[in-house]
């Protein structure tokens, strides 16, 4: 995807990090703190945990925020990370209630995370935020608030 900003309202409460140079990063992504370099990065850079609720915990886990600035390839200065906030994102077509708990969305190879596209998840365990726009007929994005678990403290997701 291209760099979209999707914030639409809300404090973002932003924090500022500097990406390792080889990543790349677009306005828009969902973005999660990298537990060895200590840098942000794109959900798509996150290693395949093997399906799709794996990899929607280990993202609920070290999820930052979304991008409100880019960063190219070779750059290393400070990006603005929105930590929270409302931000509306492509989904498949669903319907969504008040409240409904949103998570990243696996891409269609089933072999990671997409870095700007949400689904409607289970439990809090694998989710970045809650739906805060119910829509009752089917919709092809959805308003999010977002919730940083790094920063806001969101309980680490549980292996079954």
């Amino acid at each position: 995807m291209s760099n979209r900003l999707r914030y639409r309202r809300g404090d973002t409460k932003p924090v500022f990090a500097a990406p390792a140079s080889a990543t790349v990063i677009e306005i828009g992504d969902l973005l999660y703190l990298d537990a060895s370099t200590k840098a942000p990065k794109p959900a798509s850079d996150q290693a395949d945990e093997g399906n799709l609720l794996a990899n929607q915990m280990e993202f609920h886990d070290n999820f930052l925020g979304v991008a409100l600035a880019a960063s190219a390839n070779g750059d290393t200065d400070d990006i603005g990370i929105a930590t929270a906030g409302d931000f509306e994102f492509p989904c498949a077509s669903a319907t969504f209630d008040l409240g409904d708990l949103i998570g990243a969305v696996e891409n269609t190879d089933g072999d990671g995370l997409e870095d700007q596209k949400v689904v409607a998840v289970d439990g809090e365990y694998a989710s970045i935020g809650r739906c805060c726009q119910p829509e009752a007929s089917a919709v092809t994005a959805v308003l999010v608030r977002i919730r940083s678990t790094v920063m806001e403290g969101l309980a680490a997701g549980v292996s079954g």
